[in-house]
């Protein structure tokens, strides 16, 4: 059990996690690729409402923390394809227990 008061470490913890997975689209996009390995506009429709430019922003800072892989195939045209990696799956739980409190937080807030 986690201790509130006085844990600078935990603290540390949480922000890094925040750091990495700050925004409304990461979560969003590791959850469209835990289906399996996607290309760029797959992706772009299947997060709605997301633009290019930030899918391609949001996708780069997801590889440097090592969420994703970026692969380029040697086709013609280059064919890239984004997929989750083992520590992009490690979030399975954070992104389930998001789903439940988000199904509960609109219950109690919208009602439905």
């Amino acid at each position: 059990m986690l201790t509130r008061e006085g844990c600078p470490k935990t603290m540390l913890s949480i922000k890094d996690a925040l750091e990495a997975l700050e925004g409304k689209w990461k979560l969003l996009i590791l959850f469209a690729l835990s289906a399996g390995p996607k290309r760029f506009k797959q992706i772009s429709k299947e997060v709605n409402g997301i633009t290019d430019r930030t899918l391609s922003r949001e996708l780069k800072n997801l590889e440097s923390n090592k969420l994703i892989k970026r692969e380029v195939h040697d086709t013609f045209p280059p064919t890239v394809e984004y997929t989750i990696t083992e520590h992009g799956m490690s979030l399975e739980r954070v992104i389930d227990e998001l789903h439940f409190w988000g199904l509960a937080h609109r219950k109690e807030v919208i009602g439905k």
